[in-house]
């Protein structure tokens, strides 16, 4: 039977040395007995996986709303991808699977109804009391706004996700810098995995959906060299494939390559940097899991492409500003006449938040349905409260 010896026994024998072992985590800040057959990691995941904050990213936009139709991505679709990606790196590299799976499915938890737009106005609105990131956020679900155990607060995770979470960056998100996490050292190669593994899915998930909306249009994408290399690929090897599998095997020829790229981008870097333990990847100044330099660069016109056309097509422009109307004119509700919030939410101001801060967390929380649902009982005078 696997048990905790046999767990480390495995680690010892099959991760690398620079891999981060679960039994060298730095542990939980409420100290709970081991698992007999799970690692920490392992029960991290399932934590995870169990939290309504997880189960409401059913709900919460990608780039489309939900009402605009069922084939978009959604949040929690997107954090699917992503933890796929990062497991196959992982396994590839003899990282902690377990480790970069638990980071992938945490790494979005604190994002709000209505994608960045919403992210966008809680900032503003909390500007004075430190402002809104989803990070930060993410961090606050995990160690507290959860509630599911009697002996402590939050989901008690370790150490090692936790860094995962407010460490996570890309070209989107900037990491927070909670003295707890040491800021100036590097995350785990498993943590940084997951921050490439988001970029992979978000980049290659959006070019499919915004073709599918029609928001981009595949003629212009036959223009960038990246594109148009699969496509020629595909149309040699299929001569009557039609429109919508062609489009299915060139986006995922792009992950592949992609996932291919930052593999064996990495693997040259830790033989010139030979780390021998997690401690020496800790210690670099850059992080070592990347993309190479050629393949930055044929990336980079497709993710022009989507910034052009696609995050600033008019229409998810008009969900932007509309979602961010609908979140101001509830923040200012709530701040106007507290009582107006849930029972439950209400007595949460008592444990010392404020009550900016209590608003934002129940609006932070909120689906873009629960968003949609409130703003009717609140100012449709037909619609019951």
């Amino acid at each position: 039977m696997l048990n905790q010896n046999r767990i480390k026994e495995f680690e010892d024998k099959f991760l690398a040395p620079y891999a981060m072992k679960s039994y060298h985590t730095r542990g939980r800040v409420y100290k709970e007995e081991e698992h007999p057959y799970r690692s920490s990691y392992q029960r991290d995941r399932d934590r995870i996986i169990h939290s309504a904050a997880f189960r409401k990213l059913e709900y919460k936009t990608q780039v489309f709303v939900i009402y605009e139709g069922d084939a978009y991505r959604t949040r929690i679709t997107h954090t699917l991808e992503v933890a796929q990606i990062a497991r196959t790196i992982a396994a590839a590299l003899n990282l902690n699977v377990d480790l970069a799976e638990a980071i992938a499915l945490a790494h979005d938890l604190g994002h709000t109804p209505f994608g960045h737009a919403g992210e966008e106005i809680l900032n503003e609105l909390m500007v004075k009391e430190g402002g809104f990131n989803h990070n930060v956020q993410g961090l606050r679900v995990v160690d507290f706004l959860e509630e599911k155990y009697p002996d402590f607060p939050g989901l008690n995770l370790s150490w090692e996700v936790r860094e995962g979470i407010i460490k996570h960056s890309s070209s989107f998100d900037q990491p927070g810098s909670l003295m707890e996490f040491i800021p100036g050292e590097q995350p785990t190669m498993e943590a940084q995995i997951v921050d490439v593994a988001d970029e992979i899915a978000y980049d290659n998930h959006d070019l499919d959906d915004g073709l599918t909306s029609g928001s981009l249009l595949e003629e212009e994408l036959i223009k960038l060299p990246l594109w148009k290399n699969i496509s020629d690929g595909i149309n040699k090897r299929y001569t009557n494939i039609d429109k919508d599998k062609k489009r299915y095997q060139i986006v995922k020829s792009l992950i592949n390559i992609q996932v291919t790229d930052v593999i064996r981008s990495t693997e040259a870097e830790l033989m010139k940097t030979k780390p021998a333990s997690c401690q020496d990847i800790r210690q670099l100044n850059k992080r070592i899991v990347s993309f190479s330099e050629d393949m930055l660069s044929k990336r980079l016109p497709l993710r022009q492409l989507l910034l052009e056309r696609f995050y600033r097509h008019y229409r998810v422009v008009r969900m932007s500003a509309k979602a961010k109307r609908f979140i101001e004119q509830l923040f200012n509700t709530y701040m106007e006449n507290p009582s107006q919030l849930p029972l439950d939410v209400q007595r949460r101001k008592k444990k010392g938040d404020s009550l900016r801060r209590t608003v934002c967390d129940y609006i932070a929380g909120m689906t873009d349905r629960s968003v949609l649902d409130e703003y009717k009982k609140l100012f449709n005078p037909y619609t019951k409260v």
